[in-house]
């Protein structure tokens, strides 16, 4: 009976299991030992093993860092928002939060941050300790030395359609103090206006600062091929033609993803409708040359 209990147990947490689990389910330190010292167990860290040898998986390093850090622990950060379906923003540290950050040993390729924020708040659906999405995102943005790597990783999650600017803005709330509210209200502020981007929120920060016409951002339209595309903004021309402005970010420098882009927007261009682009780096450093050219393009200007 106790063999299946242990069993069942390290099933469900991907072949990871801590020693206080094994204590409460009746398994002594001398009988871990001897499965360790026969092969059928590996030693992961001075509070976990695994039932499992080899090189750990995705999810069993996840579980390890859980059981490491003991009963109050769960995955946060941005290995949270992965977990939550985050993707293009995974990290090689784990980072899993904790209720005291000094009653374990530090374990390398591991952060453990410490919140006093309430577990039972925090944490989301699954068999895996893990971080809502929402929070998760926002206590790393909180906290990333560089202000724009966390605003970028706030936008990617209504990008990616995993959240809203609504939700997001809720939870600053229920989260409150938080560091950096007032730049994470700003950004969401954008990002509910169709902003879905960093490079669309600096296009709509060039606007404004220049006496641009603001866009309207993430409007659907269909190709000559007749598929749904997305834009990244759009205005409404004087002779009633639409301009179209994408902006292509560093993966666009891909042959592949270049041929792709030029393809897409020669389909999206029509009699009444043309499509320009621009960098995101432009946006960024050299924003008064785009605002510059979109005039010249007919934007209106405000102001």
């Amino acid at each position: 009976m106790g063999d299946r209990l242990w069993e069942q147990l390290a099933d469900a947490q991907s072949g990871l299991i801590s020693h206080r689990q094994l204590r409460e389910l009746g398994v002594g330190r001398g009988e871990i030992r001897n499965h360790v010292r026969v092969g059928r167990w590996a030693v992961r860290s001075g509070e976990v093993v695994s039932t499992t040898t080899g090189p750990l998986s995705t999810d069993q390093a996840l579980w390890l860092g859980v059981l490491h850090g003991g009963p109050s622990a769960m995955v946060g950060a941005l290995s949270a928002a992965s977990v939550r379906g985050l993707a293009r923003w995974g990290r090689d540290e784990v980072t899993i939060l904790v209720s005291n950050p000094m009653s374990f040993e530090p374990l390398p390729g591991y952060r453990f941050f410490r919140t006093r924020r309430p577990y039972k708040v925090l944490l989301g659906p699954g068999e895996l300790p893990a971080c809502r999405l929402e929070p998760a995102v926002l206590m790393f943005a909180a906290h990333e030395p560089h202000l724009r790597t966390a605003l970028g990783a706030v936008a990617a999650t209504v990008q990616q359609r995993l959240t809203t600017a609504e939700a997001l803005v809720e939870w600053i709330d229920r989260l409150a103090p938080l560091r950096r509210s007032r730049d994470l209200r700003a950004l969401l502020e954008d990002v509910s206006q169709g902003a879905h981007s960093m490079a669309e929120v600096d296009l709509r920060k060039a606007c404004r600062t220049y006496g641009v016409q603001l866009p309207r951002s993430q409007r659907t339209r269909t190709d000559n091929r007749g598929r749904r595309r997305y834009t990244d903004a759009e205005w409404l021309l004087p002779d009633g033609r639409a301009l179209v402005l994408e902006v292509d970010g560093g993966w666009h420098d891909d042959p592949a993803q270049s041929t792709s882009d030029r393809r897409r927007n020669r389909q999206l261009t029509t009699a009444t409708r043309v499509v320009v682009q621009c960098s995101a780096w432009e946006l960024r450093h050299e924003p008064w040359e785009v605002m510059q050219d979109l005039v010249a393009l007919g934007v209106p200007t405000v102001g």
